[in-house]
């Protein structure tokens, strides 16, 4: 045979087959290694939630403050869907941020959750355990004090950073962005999708950011929020606790405006950061698959009838939130839906596909998220210790003060700022009388027993107190 002379296919199909065998094992340490290499997508979401302590629910650029910097957090606004009507449900301390976290970890109303300080609490049912049960990594930081302590400890990964002086304040939004970035660097299985509680103790007071951003904020070009006044014009219960000493009596323009100022700063310190998460996301192909919340543990007012803290029940003042969801498969939307934060307990379970433990009392926002509902409850109540209560609808809200026998009836669809009280209008007197009723049986379904009236109250009349006076012990 010369050659030049044709080989048949039978002939050549030994010679192939033997080809074929040697370019498999010389390939084959090549083909291992890339696919050791090739990013690989989790089966289910990302969820990364973005937790914010004192973030009001007018506290981004997006959510209708146009003096704030917070192009970040916008961008969450501008892909997915804005609940409006985010509440914390209540508090029976100071420090509505612990019952308020406690609630988020558990999915449990105000008065059935366990006590956030006890660290012997079972927290097999917590968030983090359910959601580890379906085959996620889970991983926390944030502030360790006024948590919900069993329920960090039930994190795969729990890094506390307390940092209540000035100067440790200062960096905090940095260190726990940090921290973030750090983790997802370092992830050693990439097959397995995450839970992320970012949760830093900003924009709480002290309120220092890094300087350039108090730059962005001069306080006498900051208006006065449109309900300031210089005092609240009773006792609602709670005048003297530590975040309303924050401000001098009476309330003055000059002093708010600062403060508004510095809050400002601190919000857009917090969304810089959250931007280098973002783009770390984006550097790790995660990204397109993460479902992204942002909310704020509790509200806080800022010279807003006379108050400056969490402890009261305004629209702009304790229990009221932000709260964004953005995502794969979430269309841009905004929603009036009453809803509360410890509704994410069963949507998250829902995202995850978890089953969502017996006793949880929020109520999936999932079907709102995919445009197939439009509310979870017709109705939201709210509580503040044994001295406020309220109830509201998509547009009337009572507030009611039982240990000074007052009472607020406001109309939000026209008066959202709560400006003019209509409680003492006669012509009134039947629609204050369906949510009292509206109230008690709220209270009701969440085995709140504290009384609407009281034999005995107090005088309404309220006088500040002397300067550097010891506050009142409570009744």
């Amino acid at each position: 045979m010369n050659a030049f002379a044709v080989t048949t296919p039978k002939q050549l199909l030994p010679l192939m087959n033997k080809l074929l065998a040697l370019t498999t094992l010389l390939l084959a340490p090549l083909l291992l290694h890339g696919a050791e290499e090739k990013p690989t997508t989790p089966a289910k979401f990302n969820i990364l939630h973005l937790h914010a302590d004192d973030h009001r629910a007018d506290g981004l650029h997006a959510l209708g403050n146009a003096l704030l910097q917070t192009p970040n957090l916008d961008t969450l606004a501008d892909r997915g869907v804005t609940f409006t009507h985010c509440y914390t449900m209540g508090s029976m301390v100071g420090a509505v941020c612990l019952p308020s976290r406690t609630m988020l970890l558990t999915g449990k109303s105000w008065l059935r959750i366990p006590n956030g300080r006890d660290k012997q609490v079972d927290a097999s049912q917590s968030l983090p355990k359910v959601l580890s049960a379906v085959g996620y990594e889970t991983f926390h930081v944030g502030k360790g004090g006024n948590e919900f302590t069993a329920g960090l400890n039930a994190f795969d990964t729990s890094l506390r950073m307390d940092d209540h002086t000035v100067e440790i304040r200062r960096g905090s939004s940095e260190r726990h962005a940090d921290a973030t970035i750090k983790y997802l660097k370092e992830r050693t299985n990439a097959t397995k999708p995450f839970y992320i509680y970012f949760a830093p103790p900003v924009p709480h007071d002290p309120r220092v950011a890094a300087p350039e951003f108090h730059h962005f904020y001069t306080a006498d070009k900051i208006p006065l929020p449109v309900a300031f006044m210089p005092q609240h014009p009773w006792d609602n219960g709670e005048m003297t606790v530590r975040d309303e000493q924050l401000a001098p009596w009476p309330r003055t323009p000059d002093d708010t405006k600062q403060q508004l100022a510095d809050y400002y700063a601190c919000v857009t310190g917090l969304d810089h950061h959250i931007g280098r998460i973002f783009e770390q996301l984006k550097a790790t192909g995660q990204w397109d698959n993460t479902i992204i919340i942002f909310t704020g543990d509790n509200g806080l007012s800022l010279g807003e009838h006379g108050l400056f803290g969490k402890q009261n029940l305004y629209e702009f003042g304790g229990m009221h939130v932000p709260c964004v969801i953005a995502g794969p498969g979430i269309a841009k939307n905004k929603s009036d839906a009453l809803i509360y934060l410890m509704d994410l307990f069963p949507t998250l379970c829902d995202f995850a596909g978890a089953n969502i433990p017996a006793g949880v009392e929020g109520k999936s926002i999932v079907p709102i998220i995919k445009g197939n509902g439009t509310k979870v409850r017709d109705v939201l109540y709210t509580a503040y210790r044994d001295c406020q209560r309220a109830v509201r609808d998509e547009r009337w809200k009572l507030i009611r003060y039982p240990l000074v026998d007052k009472t607020q009836l406001f109309d939000l669809s026209v008066d959202p700022h709560e400006l003019v009280n209509l409680a003492e209008k006669p012509e009134h007197a039947e629609k204050i009388s369906a949510m009292t009723a509206m109230l008690e049986k709220e209270m009701a379904n969440y085995a709140d027993t504290a009384p609407l009236k009281i034999a005995n109250p107090n005088a309404a009349e309220w006088f500040p107190p002397a300067p550097n006076a010891k506050p009142p012990k409570k009744r």
